[in-house]
């Protein structure tokens, strides 16, 4: 099983200004490839906290995926940033120059979206057919935009080189019954089914209180046994079913 970690870069995210959605996006489409999202950070535009992101989850997992400060202003840190963690230059991408200098109009090819065009020394580009300036991948760090449009663009050049297992498989059983009455029983549910990850979470429907359990797995054999077995610690309480999710 391959893992991965995504890191949102920006201090608009942690501000609030910004409302991330690349996050769930990406943890669907890695699922889908076979790799298992296990990790998420936020850190703002300073670049100590960039990098110790950056080297400590590169060495934890097989693929990072960075999101944001790939852009022509100021702080737009995160090439800079990421040369840094791997030690080698900060400079000049001359195929990204080219792209840049070929999209835009000479009056228009000012110095601010010519720096979106610095990265690290030995950087792959990742191409972007949305507004051109690429995202780029180095050693097993993929650094796109933060813009959700550009980035879910440059993730579809990359999916094919992602080498994942299966696809992780979820069943649902929702009930109005509140965790506390079946926490018990479903904690034994659990150790009989260890290697399946199990989750429970609350809502409220109709004035009512309820839990909807989750089991995922990339056996479906597998999870048709376990949502047996959540079927029958309901059926013991005499719980409702319903279609909460």
């Amino acid at each position: 099983m391959s893992t991965a970690c995504v890191i949102v870069i920006g201090n608009e995210i942690l501000s609030g200004r910004t409302q991330d959605v690349n996050l769930a996006w990406l943890a669907v489409e890695l699922n889908k490839t076979g790799v298992r999202l296990r990790e998420a950070r936020v850190v703002p535009d300073v670049p100590d906290a960039i990098i110790k992101a950056v080297n400590e989850c590169r060495a934890e997992y097989d693929y990072v995926f960075t999101t944001g400060g790939i852009g022509p202003t100021h702080d737009d840190i995160t090439s800079e940033c990421i040369a840094r963690a791997f030690g080698v230059k900060y400079t000049r991408h001359k195929k990204a120059e080219a792209l840049l200098s070929a999209h835009y109009c000479k009056d228009k090819l000012n110095a601010a979206r010519l720096k979106m065009a610095d990265m690290p020394e030995g950087a792959t580009l990742i191409p972007n057919p949305v507004s051109i300036a690429p995202g780029y991948i180095i050693g097993n760090v993929y650094v796109m935009a933060g813009i959700p449009g550009v980035m879910r663009a440059m993730f579809e050049h990359v999916r094919l080189r992602l080498k994942g297992g299966k696809e992780v498989q979820s069943v649902t059983v929702s009930v109005f019954l509140a965790e506390g009455t079946i926490a018990a029983g479903l904690t034994e549910v659990q150790n009989r089914f260890s290697d399946v990850e199990i989750g429970s979470y609350p809502f409220t429907k109709e004035s009512k209180f309820g839990t909807s359990l989750v089991a995922r797995h990339e056996d479906v054999a597998k999870l048709a046994e376990v949502k047996d077995a959540l079927l029958a610690l309901i059926k013991s309480f005499g719980g409702e079913l319903t279609t909460e999710n």
